[in-house]
């Protein structure tokens, strides 16, 4: 059940509070130029709600949009995984591997992994409002370190030039590829299993030949990168829960297919 708090709408809105059971969610509000209907989209634990409307769209008719597709909205965040923070005594996958978080606040240094009797630690080093940062600055450096390898590799076999490698906290896709030759990743790429990192190397790589998703670049990826198959279906299974950690609210939601819009 869903509660509304109507507040009068300003020109200059940004965002609409849903009161629900749950708290308050804040719902992103985007004017987008080839917009012609409201759309209302939810995905990840990450980011917010969006309400996309076209430029000429009336905030009255987007709120009241939002209004009675409330309930759908709730639904669609309850199925969402839970949110799990990176604090000490917290696991996190590290190349599919579950890694116990240590917090060390008088160690010195920044992360350290080592094998341990418990299984594979991260000693985190410094005070405890650092320690989110620092896990995931980690596990931006090992993303690159991963990515550049793959990214090298699949460019070698398909006689391309990659111009830059940039990583990214993106909800809507997990990598993308520009005109100019950069590549950009999501860095929670290195916390799934490896064969999927590799493909996602691979597709982005396969588009500095192809720049669509015909059945040529298809035939591309899948020649340089074998497990294609099983690594979409494993980020169509799993890879929303990888969105989950590290996320700082419980009620917050982003863009993916399961998208809700006007007819």
């Amino acid at each position: 059940m869903a509660f509304f708090e109507r507040k009068p709408p300003t020109a200059r809105a940004t965002h609409f509070d849903l009161a629900t059971e749950r708290g308050v969610v804040a719902i992103s509000l985007r004017r987008h130029p080839r917009a012609r209907n409201y759309t209302l989209r939810v995905g990840s634990p990450a980011g917010a709600p969006v309400l996309t409307m076209p430029v000429r769209g009336s905030l009255a008719e987007a709120r009241a949009f939002l209004d009675r597709n409330a309930g759908w909205l709730i639904n669609q965040m309850g199925r969402l995984p839970e949110a799990r923070p990176i604090v000490d005594g917290a696991t996190i996958p590290l190349r599919a591997v579950p890694h116990l978080i240590r917090h060390l606040p008088h160690r010195r240094g920044t992360v350290t992994p080592l094998a341990s009797s418990e299984g594979p630690v991260l000693l985190v080093a410094g005070r405890e409002e650092h320690l989110r940062r620092r896990v995931i600055d980690y596990l931006k450096k090992e993303a690159r370190r991963d990515l550049e390898r793959a990214v090298a590799r699949h460019a070698m076999m398909l006689g391309v030039r990659v111009s830059a490698i940039r990583l990214r906290d993106q909800t809507s896709r997990w990598g993308s590829c520009s005109s100019t030759g950069t590549l950009s990743f999501s860095w929670r790429l290195v916390m799934a299993p490896p064969f999927v990192l590799d493909y996602l190397a691979a597709h982005e790589v396969a588009h500095l030949h192809e720049m669509n998703h015909g059945p040529r670049f298809w035939h591309l990826v899948e020649s340089v990168c074998p497990e294609t198959k099983q690594a979409r279906a494993w980020l169509n299974r799993d890879g929303l829960h990888l969105h989950a950690i590290g996320a700082e609210s419980p009620l917050a939601a982003a863009p993916t297919e399961d998208d809700l819009a006007t007819a």
